[in-house]
């Protein structure tokens, strides 16, 4: 597979592309402007020439036309200077002395007082060399002793002289766009380097965090890095929690197994019946299964969760409670609901169900008639996600104050891993913490009972 180009690659070829059009753009519209620009003075010339041998000439009431001796541009006396002037009328006809040995197109006849400027034409010389040449023609009526005279005067200049004024614009013109386009590429290359060096500092940074040398990336960064950066630590901090959240697990693991291993051990060297060594073999063999599948569960439910889909919740609440209500149908519980319709769970569906099931769960155990379950959502700033709060509450006896921390207190070995000591809370504290979550327990103000509430906060 072909190598991506890099960032700053990427930006070079962009703004390469870029300043090439541009430059390109902006030098063939001054290319045209200036050929505009020097056909237009050409025609104005030639139309002032014309204007200037008119005003010179005179027609004798003959008929005869008589032109200035003196012409209005010395090159109408040179043959072959490149500038020509030539009359027709009736009768008449009449070219400079510059004319000689070019054969040029007619003047045309038009409108009179209304010059035509056209070409390039084309024209020869006497040698047969052909040449071409721009054409002014002006029509006028003259009055003479026989009636009115019609004539039409014509001047004419090689196509060359202005050819020659576009090839020394183009030429200077292009030389300097080119001189232009180096200097500017270089900036932008200086630009870019220049813009492109926090990047290069965060990957320098990463490449720290993973020689070991920092723990993780520095929060000085351009404030468009800042979201990058922030993601990057969270994900480095989710990964070093999951470590830690494996080898805490293992490390429970074995000392939990250590137990029913022992039990084990020491019934076979105390030399017990058949019956009874049996008996403890199936009765360990399932405690140990019980251990090592609440375990596995702990380190699921410890997975990553940094980029979950959001969830609905409500749809899951009320398929918990209708479990519940089963359950403990003869209490007679009311569950009421208090959900935020655009509240959102950003995590992993085993979790909430979990979550949910654990804290109404213990809402129905310990409630005497009434469980309330309210979800709001917590706002977040620009480029984060919504957090969210669960709170669930009874009208139960409540749980003392001197005793919440007991409660909620992690690492219990022995109760913490028996059914109906404490088992619930403890899953719902451990999903709390792998979520960066808040756990808190307070006392009903409503119901009189617990309220359990389960914070989670924007996050980016």
């Amino acid at each position: 597979m072909r190598r991506r180009l890099s960032l700053q690659a990427r930006q070079l070829l962009a703004a390469g592309l870029a300043l090439v059009a541009f430059l390109g753009l902006t030098g063939y519209a001054l290319d045209r402007a200036f050929t505009e620009a020097a056909l237009n003075s050409q025609r104005e010339r030639l139309e002032n020439f014309a204007k200037a041998y008119l005003n010179g000439a005179e027609v004798l009431r003959s008929g005869a036309i008589v032109m200035p001796q003196v012409p209005p541009d010395p090159r109408f006396d040179r043959p072959g200077s490149g500038l020509y002037a030539g009359v027709v009328g009736e009768g008449l006809r009449w070219e400079s002395a510059s004319a000689l040995g070019r054969i040029l197109p007619p003047p045309e006849t038009g409108t009179p007082g209304a010059g035509r400027f056209d070409g390039p034409l084309q024209a020869t010389e006497s040698s047969g060399n052909a040449l071409a040449v721009y054409r002014y023609s002006l029509t006028t009526i003259w009055e003479t002793g026989r009636g009115d005279l019609e004539l039409t005067l014509a001047l004419y200049e090689d196509a060359g002289y202005v050819a020659g004024q576009v090839g020394v614009f183009r030429r200077t013109l292009w030389a300097w766009l080119g001189a232009a386009a180096i200097v500017l590429a270089l900036v932008q290359a200086l630009a870019l380097r220049w813009s492109l060096r926090p990047v290069a500092g965060v990957e320098k940074a990463l490449a720290d965090v993973q020689q070991g040398s920092v723990a993780r990336l520095v929060d000085e960064h351009p404030r468009e890095l800042q979201p990058l950066t922030e993601s990057i630590n969270a994900l480095i901090d989710s990964e070093r929690r999951n470590l830690e959240q494996v080898r805490r697990t293992l490390g429970d693991l074995a000392h939990s197994l250590k137990t029913p291993l022992a039990v084990l051990q020491s019934r076979l060297e105390a030399g017990a019946s058949g019956d009874e060594l049996r008996e403890d073999v199936r009765t360990q063999v399932q405690r140990m299964n019980d251990i090592v599948g609440y375990q596995l569960s702990r380190a699921a439910r410890s997975g990553h969760v940094l980029y979950s889909a959001p969830l609905k919740i409500e749809g899951t609440a009320e398929e918990i409670v209708l479990g519940l209500e089963k359950i403990y149908a003869t209490k007679g519980v009311l569950a009421e609901f208090d959900i935020d319709a655009a509240a959102r769970f950003h995590g992993e569906l085993g979790d909430l169900q979990e979550l949910l099931g654990n804290l109404l769960e213990n809402a129905f155990k310990w409630a005497k008639r009434r469980v309330a379950l309210q979800v709001t959502t917590l706002p977040a700033s620009q480029g984060k996600r919504a957090g969210v709060e669960f709170a669930v509450e009874d009208d139960g006896p409540g749980i003392a104050e001197d005793q919440i921390d007991r409660v909620l207190q992690r690492g219990v070995r022995g109760d913490e891993r028996v059914q109906g000591h404490g088992i619930g809370l403890s899953i719902v504290q451990d999903i709390v913490a792998a979520y960066q979550g808040v756990l808190a327990v307070e006392r009903s103000a409503e119901l009189g009972g617990a309220r359990f509430v389960a914070r989670f906060p924007p996050q980016g």
